[in-house]
């Protein structure tokens, strides 16, 4: 392994660092953080909304858009040790979550990646997923 090679990261690009709080997360520990929240709102929908699809996707959008700015992340997120940030810095604000959140509903904006390891989801609702 080169020099320059052990010193590109994900994240670098975006000012991050390469390991520890404030870097970005691993795959394994965004998935952990999705399964978390995914069976909490199947068990929401389960029993309140009789399993319908729309209610679980509606619980899953609103505990996003809840959590995220007011907790720094989802249930999920904060039980696996993951916070959602915005880039640059900052509140992410109200909006953010929301437009991250419908397009994690739709699921392919979530399954296209860049370098930095950032879901489309991410680049367009301008926030990352990072180590607390």
């Amino acid at each position: 392994m080169t020099s320059s090679s052990r010193d590109d990261h994900p994240g670098k690009s975006l000012g991050l660092p390469a390991t520890g709080p404030g870097s970005i997360a691993p795959l394994s520990r965004r998935v952990g953080a999705f399964v978390t929240d995914w069976a909490a709102v199947v068990l929401l929908s389960m029993a309140f909304f009789d399993y319908a699809w729309w209610s679980t996707l509606a619980l899953f959008v609103v505990i996003q858009a809840l959590f995220v700015p007011t907790a720094g992340g989802s249930p999920g997120h904060r039980i696996w040790g993951l916070r959602v940030v915005r880039r640059g810095g900052g509140w992410v604000g109200p909006w953010r979550p929301l437009v991250r959140a419908a397009l994690i509903a739709l699921v392919i904006p979530a399954a296209i990646w860049d370098e930095n390891r950032l879901g489309l989801h991410d680049l367009l609702a301008g926030t990352a997923i990072v180590r607390a």
